[in-house]
């Protein structure tokens, strides 16, 4: 079971695990919090007023077809996109929106999800949310309370019968080691990085990037989560960054998608090649 903030995010973090997880039939589940209502249309061809004004519906839409494309099943929790705040000071939260309710009442449809599908893994975002998005950050916040809270059955007496999920993962998508690596191969092919002054400016935290404990090999499956990527216009510019780094540098660099697994419940060495390694019914 995959926990995102929002639709598109299930195709921008471990998208090719995912494909390779649904080819080997692992039942794969996407758990989307919102339904990316405040989001900014990131695709200046799809920035028209038939989309903005209907964001919500189109980003459904959307969310339907990465859907198709990885093979998932899915649910939506009902929150709203919190949005992301900007200026100095920040604005205030809008009312109602995701972040802004209590956590253990948040968590509460996630709890009785995780009971109803009973997921042997979990994945969701680290502690910083992958990114400052009050939106990840509180998906975090909830993908925990939930793993930890889902096997006690004195926890959520309401949301169904008590399942522990064996093994509770983070996202490391976008992380130093394989930026830095995909850079390099495009300088070493005299090609233009898109990652440049990004890596100028990127303090390196090695105690950080150490957190790093599994690199699924998914590099077959890169042409699958590319689609899926697409499958949201309105956030994906197929122009832009996210596919300026050649599939085939990609393959051969940085074959992986990198988790930290943070809790586990069965026995397991690290590092790790693979999300269910010491679990023995993986389906």
């Amino acid at each position: 079971m995959h926990v995102h903030a929002h639709p598109d995010d299930e195709s921008s973090k471990g998208a090719a695990s995912t494909a390779r997880y649904v080819a080997e039939g692992v039942d794969v589940h996407v758990v989307t919090c919102t339904g990316g209502e405040r989001g900014s249309i990131l695709n200046p061809k799809m920035d028209r007023p038939d989309i903005v004004d209907h964001i919500g519906e189109v980003r459904r839409q959307e969310m339907e077809r990465a859907r198709d494309i990885l093979g998932v099943t899915q649910d939506w929790l009902g929150f709203v996109d919190s949005g992301l705040p900007e200026g100095d000071p920040k604005p205030p939260l809008p009312t109602g929106c995701f972040a802004s309710i209590p956590v253990e009442e948040a968590a509460a449809p996630l709890v009785r999800l995780i009971r109803s599908l009973r997921p042997h893994v979990v994945t969701t975002y680290d502690e910083r949310g992958g990114y400052p998005h009050p939106d990840h950050v509180m998906c975090h916040r909830i993908a925990v309370e939930a793993f930890h809270a889902a096997g006690n059955a004195e926890r959520y007496p309401d949301a169904g019968e008590p399942w522990q999920p064996l093994k509770l993962y983070y996202h490391h998508t976008f992380n130093r080691p394989r930026t830095q690596a995909l850079h390099d191969a495009m300088v070493a092919h005299g090609l233009h990085s898109p990652y440049a002054e990004r890596l100028e400016e990127w303090q390196p935290d090695p105690e950080w990037d150490s957190r790093i404990t599994t690199q699924v090999e998914c590099a077959d499956y890169f042409g699958v989560r590319d689609q899926a990527l697409m499958a949201h216009a309105t956030q994906i510019d197929p122009d832009g960054s996210w596919f300026s780094i050649p599939r085939e540098l990609q393959e051969e660099f940085w074959p992986y998608e990198d988790y930290e697994l943070v809790a586990s419940h069965v026995p397991t060495e690290l590092p790790e090649d693979d999300l269910f390694a010491g679990i023995d019914t993986p389906t």
